[in-house]
């Protein structure tokens, strides 16, 4: 069992930043990643399809013999984290509760900040988390819906990041806000854009986060994988293999020669 891999999933690319994330804190762990990409993105779907979606991925996952899985999605976190928990026996986390908790650890003030998805913001899934943690911190959320396209192209340290930053940050910036979860696991790519505009915001990565607890958990329940010498294996899977997908492949593993192989799943 120590030995097993770690199974990620994510509606596409972004969950590229937890896996990379994982890989550096726990170089040992073999990692298996399977990105959605034919059915991204799951924030126009309904709740019902997200969780049929995570479920068909997350048995595929264990079909690989994987150890725990870590649910690199915010959209899939809050929408289906609860359903695989009760459904299956191995450790499922997601990456809204690490963020929320690393906010609520790290606060400046009385107020946390979140950009995400339009979907996630709706769903006021880390205003919740936040909540369960400490009622009385004030939570100020923001849509950053365009980041996704912005580091999908490639426009990542560019002067169109950097205005669409200040676009969306301005008003929770001069509310008071100084500690910021990035709440999209592409949105991490811009740390460096964001911290050029507004240099005294504390950005909370969520990859660094769930890695940090994914190790927890490893050492808690003696899942560790002690035995591996090496550095431990990363697979990457997709149901369909995108330009974007291989660009980012690129940035985050082009030293180990790592392949995208292309599965369909049953559902």
């Amino acid at each position: 069992m120590p030995q097993s891999p770690i199974g990620i999933f994510d509606s596409g690319v972004g969950g590229l930043t937890v896996c990379r994330a994982i890989a550096d804190l726990l170089p040992q762990e073999n990692i298996i990643y399977f990105g959605d990409t034919a059915r991204f993105p799951y924030g126009t779907r309904s709740q019902e399809t997200i969780i049929k979606y995570s479920r068909e991925i997350t048995k595929y996952l264990i079909s690989k013999g994987v150890k725990m899985v870590v649910i690199a999605c915010n959209t899939a976190s809050a929408a289906a984290l609860d359903t695989l928990r009760k459904e299956f026996d191995i450790p499922i986390i997601g990456v809204i509760e690490s963020g929320a908790r690393a906010a609520c650890k790290r606060l400046k003030g009385d107020t946390v900040g979140v950009i995400a998805t339009r979907a996630t913001v709706n769903s006021c899934s880390y205003e919740r988390a936040i909540h369960n943690l400490d009622a009385s911190i004030d939570v100020i959320q923001n849509q950053a819906t365009l980041f996704v396209s912005i580091t999908e192209e490639g426009f990542i340290d560019t002067e169109i990041s950097r205005l669409a930053a200040k676009e969306y940050i301005e008003e929770i910036y001069n509310s008071g806000v100084r500690t910021l979860i990035l709440g999209c696991t592409h949105f991490p790519l811009l740390k460096k854009t964001i911290n050029d505009v507004y240099p005294d915001m504390d950005l909370v990565d969520t990859g660094i986060e769930i890695a940090l607890e994914v190790k927890n958990i490893l050492v808690e329940r003696k899942l560790e994988n002690k035995k591996n010498d090496d550095l431990g294996n990363v697979e990457l899977f997709a149901s369909d293999t995108t330009e974007t997908l291989k660009r980012l492949k690129k940035v985050f593993f082009f030293k180990n020669g790592t392949e995208i192989k292309k599965v369909i799943l049953n559902g």
